[in-house]
């Protein structure tokens, strides 16, 4: 990714950066890290029209390991780490 595509990512959805595909895997994201609950059928209908069920799987595994990673390292205070002298 670009540094511009990761500015992008605090309104991804209307940068134009990002395909389609690329937009819904950051929704679905998104979705699995603030309230995973709104994600039911209709939204794996969308997934399933742009993604296999193996992608799906990916990217829900991948997903969940990075918000599990970023939340161990936020109680652990490690997300700022001081600089080293």
């Amino acid at each position: 990714m670009t540094d511009e595509s990761v500015l992008a990512l605090t309104d991804f959805a209307s940068a134009p950066q990002f395909s389609a595909r690329e937009k819904l895997a950051l929704r679905f994201a998104e979705r699995m890290a603030l309230n995973h609950h709104t994600i039911d059928d209709d939204f794996f209908r969308d997934l399933r029209r742009e993604f296999t069920a193996a992608e799906i799987l990916e990217l829900g595994m991948l997903t969940g390991l990075f918000i599990g990673y970023g939340r161990l390292l936020s109680i652990l205070d490690l997300e700022n780490p001081s600089p080293t002298p």
